[in-house]
């Protein structure tokens, strides 16, 4: 039996042909090279050392790879374009799905603080950084990729979304340009985007880690700002305080001279 091809579009396994892995490949590296470009655009003192970085990018890695081959499995499932299909998913993705990862890292983070696992609260690896710690947070948020990929899947079960599907790439004659587009130049621009984002989210606990003092309390930035205030202002108010202590032991002194009686000698 022929391989099926749609009038317009890709055909049946085009997104897995050997043109189609090639621009998978490309895309990898370019969207994971916006995560180099972004840790050296964080400031020198917050810039984190290159194992933290990889532990944080690398649970990225792992969550893109799931989406990216579950969306390719489901795009070859039906009878319609592939091309579009991946396209309405990795949109889907983009969109919805950035709210559900948010929402599920929010909602794991919560989890994990509230039963005291130091270990599983996303960018704390320990001092030194443990693996144990790596892999945890790897299990987790791909947990939280499962659950978005899920409810993503159950939306595309609603109705319409054929006729999304001819508005957005039907116009387009080529099947090489449209498998460029939809593996390549789209998914970049908003895989790039979401990687920015997503980072940022996991590694939040990392950049505003506070520091701890003897008796365990946290002291916040603001504090430690207003601390160092005092410190630099506290020789000018000593000497303010010496100064007011010479004038008061003056005045003191001038009071005892006068309340001393005076004796006269008489001859």
């Amino acid at each position: 039996m022929a391989a099926r091809s749609p009038a317009h579009g890709c055909g049946s396994g085009a997104l897995l042909g050997r043109f189609g892995v090639l621009l998978q490949a490309l895309l990898a590296l370019c969207a994971f090279s916006t995560l180099m470009l972004k840790r050296f655009k964080e400031p020198k003192e917050e810039r984190r050392p290159w194992r933290i970085w990889f532990y944080d990018t690398s649970k990225q890695a792992i969550g893109a790879l799931f989406i990216h081959f579950a969306n390719v499995f489901l795009s070859d499932l039906t009878e319609e374009d592939p091309c579009s299909l991946y396209l309405i998913n990795f949109i889907l993705d983009a969109t919805l799905g950035m709210l559900l990862i948010w929402l599920g890292v929010k909602v794991v983070s919560w989890i994990v603080q509230h039963k005291k696992y130091t270990y599983l609260v996303f960018g704390e690896y320990g001092d030194p950084p443990q693996a144990a710690a790596w892999i945890g947070q790897c299990i987790l948020y791909l947990l939280i990729m499962v659950f978005e990929k899920t409810v993503i899947s159950l939306v595309l079960l609603i109705p319409g979304w054929t006729k999304l599907q001819q508005i957005l790439l039907g116009y387009i004659p080529s099947p090489q340009l449209e498998l460029i587009l939809v593996m390549l130049v789209v998914p970049f621009i908003v895989n790039a985007i979401m990687f920015w984002v997503v980072d940022s989210l996991i590694m939040k606990k990392y950049k505003q880690k506070d520091s701890l003092d003897i008796s365990g309390s946290i002291e916040s930035p603001r504090a430690r700002r207003t601390e160092e205030s005092q410190v630099l202002l506290s020789p000018d108010i000593d000497l303010d305080q010496s100064e007011s202590d010479q004038d008061v032991l003056g005045l003191q002194g001038m009071n005892q001279k006068m309340k001393q009686p005076s004796y006269q000698v008489v001859i």
